[in-house]
């Protein structure tokens, strides 16, 4: 009896599903195209995991994470970051985490998805590790979901106050093919910004060079917390 999954269902809420799939762009042709919703909201499906998750098994994990709806995905990463979390006296229980979130990265096929997971998980656990795996998600992941996992994740870096690695897998960004899907340009320019405010000049540092060839989004979000003043003077050679 898999309880995660049977929580989870009973929370099903149909007058909710259309606004959801709207929200997670669905329809074809666009980033979520062919998701399904249950039509739970977010802070329900927190809730269920804060009851279940010690309970819950990797065998229930995996029938989560390969549901076709996206709030039994969600359910699902939501109870491995718990399940990570609690682990830090157990290495071999994080890794395990960390290698059931790898081998699933097919299923995490969303923005909030990807946000609410990665750094939770492999930018923990990569604190005091080599991080050669998010500069490779972010250059070759095979969707836009992998590369986003690899800028998303250096947010544990950034609340460390480690800034290196977010410039670093910006510049790979910035090297890409343009141009580059509005998803990735939105994650970039918020991790940046996130950087920033740790150490301000830095990043007008970083920008200064980069400012006109930075595609637009990338950019404005980049610098969304300067002055106004501050935002004119960046953007007048952007």
């Amino acid at each position: 009896m898999n309880k995660l999954k049977d929580a989870i269902l009973s929370h099903a809420d149909p007058t909710q599903v259309e606004g959801l799939s709207r929200f997670f762009k669905t329809s074809k042709g666009q980033y979520g195209e062919g998701d399904r919703f249950l039509g739970i909201k977010v802070p329900v499906t927190r809730l269920v995991v804060k009851t279940l998750w010690k309970e819950t098994t990797f065998a229930d994990l995996e029938e989560c994470i390969v549901s076709p709806y996206h709030e039994m995905r969600l359910a699902a990463l939501l109870t491995l970051v718990q399940i990570f979390k609690h682990a830090k006296k157990n290495p071999a229980l994080q890794q395990q985490c960390v290698d059931f979130y790898l081998s699933h990265t097919k299923t995490i096929n969303n923005w909030d998805l990807v946000d609410l997971s990665c750094y939770e998980i492999l930018g923990n656990w990569l604190m005091n590790k080599d991080r050669t795996l998010l500069y490779d998600l972010a250059r070759d992941g095979k969707t836009i979901w992998e590369q986003r996992i690899g800028i998303v994740s250096t947010m544990a870096f950034c609340r460390a106050g480690q800034l290196d690695d977010t410039f670093a897998i910006a510049d790979i960004f910035l090297q890409k093919p343009q141009p580059l899907h509005d998803l990735l340009q939105k994650a970039v320019g918020w991790l940046l910004r996130e950087a920033g405010k740790r150490n301000k000049q830095r990043l007008k540092d970083w920008l200064l060079p980069r400012r006109a060839a930075m595609p637009r989004t990338m950019f404005r979000y980049a610098i969304e917390h300067f002055s106004e003043e501050e935002r004119r003077e960046l953007m007048k050679h952007s």
